[in-house]
Formats: C-alpha cells, structure tokens, sequence
C-alpha cells in the first residue's frame, strides 16, 4: 500500500521545514517528465454520463492508429475504465529506475489507471489511514481522528500528480488525459498540468449538459488553455436498416453552447451502440470501423489535434483559443469566432 503525505504530516513538528521548496520540486519534475510529450489533450465535461471515457479511448486509438505515439491517462481515480477500454485490463505496472512503465493497450498506447493498482474488477477505492491519529483541536483530545474526507482532495492531487510525474511515459506525440466528472475535479487536473494545448469538452446537445459544460468552458478559459473544443456526443440515431437519422434531443443546444462561449464544435457524434460495445470490450471501434460517422468524426478530430504544435492549429479558424492572443481579442480568448472587438472571452 503507497503512503501519501498529508496536511498533517506537513505540520508535525518532525516534518521537513522546507515546505514550500519540495511543491516547487515537485512541478519542476512533473514539467520535466511531460517536456517530451509534443501534446497534451485534455478530454473532460464537468458533466457525468456524457460518453466522455469512451470518447477519450477512441481519440486516443485514432491518434495512434495514425502512427503517433500516444499515452492515456486515467483521471478518474474513483470510477475508472480507461484500461479496460484500451485493452490493457489487469496488466501489470512494472518499476525500472525510480518509474512507472505504463503497459501498453491495443495500437501500442501506453495506459496509466488506477484500474491497474486495485486488487480486483470489484475493488472500490479507498483511502486506509486518512486520518492519522492527531489532537483534537477543539479538546485537545489525542485520540482524535481527523474523518477521511478532510484529506481525500489532497490524496486524489497527489495521486494524478504521480500518475503524472512518476511514470516514464517517454517521448509521445500525444497524452490523452480523460479528466474526471465534476467541474471542482477538472480544475484540480488543469491546476496540475504544466500546459494545457488541447481541451475537449463534452456534452450531449440536451439544457441540462449545456448547462453543466458552459461552466466548464469558462473555468478552462480561465486555466488559460490553448485551445478548446467541444464534442457533442450522441446526437441522433442513425437506423442500422435504412440509414435514416432521427435526431434524440428535440431541442439542440450544443450550437448555442459554442456560440455562447467563443469555442467551436470539433465533432458532432450520432448514438451508435456498436461503439459503445466494442469499447467495453477494450476494443475501440475507430479501429475496426472507417466508414461510419462516428468512426469519420473521430477520425477527423485526430487529424486535427495532429495538426496542432503547443495548442495551435494549422489552418483553423472561428473560436481557438491562443495564448499568443489575436487581433481584436484581449487576453488571448477569442470570441464568437474572434469577432472583431471582442473582450475576455465574453
């Protein structure tokens, strides 16, 4: 069992002094590690139940499948799948001088979940000795134990941070990083990253996820992201037998989403169950299918990310985000398709 440092252990009075110089140690190692990885996608929502998990390992086959070389990480320490998407289920993490080696899923891309250190498929996560024995501040009680959730944030940061630095992801093109549910999470990930040169948000084109993603747009425009994107996920059925589409939200708000916000629509997926069958079976359907739309729609969004150096992309327009700013924007966010005038992103 790893043990993590707490708060706790930060205030005893036998605890190393120089507090503040090991967290500067620990974001200079963790930008050292990811300095190789030519990008970084992050592929989040803010909102449960949006498909996001299979989104993320089907990007991450694409990209793969067009010969780059791809990591995944696992954010989501509490419900993970990303392993058992990829392939690479119950696999075993090896250490070779002081590091991680992440296994390696379908297409060669090298997985790093929590999946992989839980002692079975039915093994939920916890947290043994949150809380160590400590005076109780109020009565000055020894006895007293501090309840676990007092430090669960701290233990999950610490954890992605590993996740992170402590794994010898080498020299990638990509690392997908399929962020956890919850707008407060996301922002714990993006806290984290030394960069931020794609985010991918997504939603399904109903109010209530356009409600949920919208703070999650704002939120990572104010992490300064490079780039933003949203997917909207399924968006109509298209029928196996006559190839009709039937729309599956009567109202479709994903377009005011993006208009609202300044970012672009990079894909519009249709519900397709084959995708979310295969995926289960850690076999992403991008790479068994080319011609369906939700294949096409992968596909493209692939091309596109591998079309980006630091968050730029070639040949783009209407709504990417740019750290170097544009004419007309203030603060580097462009809005509404970098309208001419435009002023914080708003």
């Amino acid at each position: 069992m790893r043990k993590f440092r707490t708060y706790g252990d930060v205030a005893a009075p036998e605890a190393e002094k120089d507090v503040v110089g090991q967290v500067v140690a620990q974001i200079e190692k963790l930008a050292a590690r990811l300095a190789p990885v030519k990008r970084i996608i992050v592929v989040g929502s803010g909102k449960g139940g949006v498909g996001k998990s299979v989104i993320a390992a089907n990007l991450a086959a694409a990209l793969a499948d067009r010969g780059l070389r791809v990591g995944a990480v696992d954010a989501d320490l509490n419900g993970p799948t990303l392993a058992r998407m990829l392939g690479a289920a119950r696999e075993r993490i090896r250490v070779d001088n002081g590091a991680a080696v992440p296994p390696e899923g379908v297409a060669g891309i090298r997985v790093m979940s929590m999946d992989l250190l839980l002692e079975s498929d039915t093994a939920p996560l916890r947290w043994r000795n949150a809380g160590e024995r400590a005076p109780d501040p109020a009565t000055g009680d020894p006895g007293f134990t501090p309840p676990e959730f007092l430090f669960q944030s701290t233990f999950e940061a610490g954890v992605l941070r590993e996740f992170l630095s402590d794994v010898a992801w080498g020299e990638l093109d990509a690392l997908v990083i399929d962020a956890p549910p919850g707008t407060d999470k996301l922002v714990r990930l993006l806290q984290l990253l030394p960069r931020l040169d794609v985010v991918l948000l997504v939603t399904t084109p109903g109010e209530a996820s356009r409600f949920v993603v919208a703070k999650s747009i704002r939120l990572v425009q104010d992490a300064g992201a490079n780039c933003i994107g949203i997917v909207a996920n399924m968006t109509s059925h298209v029928c196996a037998a006559c190839g009709h589409e039937t729309p599956l939200f009567q109202d479709d708000r994903t377009a005011a989403l993006a208009s609202d916000a300044g970012v672009e629509v990079w894909a519009e997926l249709p519900f397709d169950v084959r995708l979310a069958t295969s995926t289960d079976n850690g076999r992403p359907f991008v790479l068994q299918d080319t011609e369906s739309a939700v294949a096409l729609g992968f596909r493209r969004m692939a091309e596109r990310i591998e079309g980006t150096e630091n968050g730029r992309v070639e040949g783009t327009e209407n709504g990417f985000i740019s750290r170097g700013g544009a004419e007309g924007a203030e603060n580097g966010f462009i809005s509404r398709g970098g309208a001419e005038g435009a002023e914080n992103g708003t």
